[in-house]
């Protein structure tokens, strides 16, 4: 059976340059790619590509726990869409200028292990993140 996407979505006080910027460098995305205060992404890597890797390192501050979130973009189309898999899911993000704003749309494949609103909340949480430090920086 075909699960619905998730979908995901803030709209960023920041031109669509700034925003792609802060999306895709490894630099940047340390700073705000983590779900929970508690929780961080001490390195990164991002080869922009099709068949280019992404890597995250996601990992609670006190060592507790940690994982690697790893894709490989499937579509790159520079300050307007990026799309990826990921442990045989799929994710697909837009990027919408909106004047001095950009939205941005995330659409993923759930998972099975956990409830749809917690994958929802979850990377809403992430995304949120991403929206106040680029608005902040």
């Amino acid at each position: 059976m075909q699960q619905n996407k998730i979908l995901v979505r803030a709209i960023v006080a920041a031109p669509i340059d700034k925003v792609w910027d802060y999306y895709t460098k490894p630099e940047r995305i340390t700073k705000w790619n983590f779900a929970d205060p508690s929780w961080h992404c001490p390195t990164a890597s991002n080869d922009l590509k099709v068949g280019g890797k992404y890597i995250a390192r996601m990992e609670a501050k006190d060592g507790s726990s940690g994982f690697d979130f790893e894709v490989v973009y499937t579509e790159v189309i520079a300050q307007q869409k990026l799309s990826y898999q990921f442990d045989g899911r799929n994710a697909t993000i837009d990027f919408i200028s909106k004047q001095d704003k950009t939205e941005v749309i995330i659409q993923f494949d759930p998972e099975t292990e956990n409830s749809i609103e917690l994958q929802r909340e979850g990377w809403q949480a992430i995304l949120n993140n991403f929206k106040k430090f680029t608005e902040e920086n």
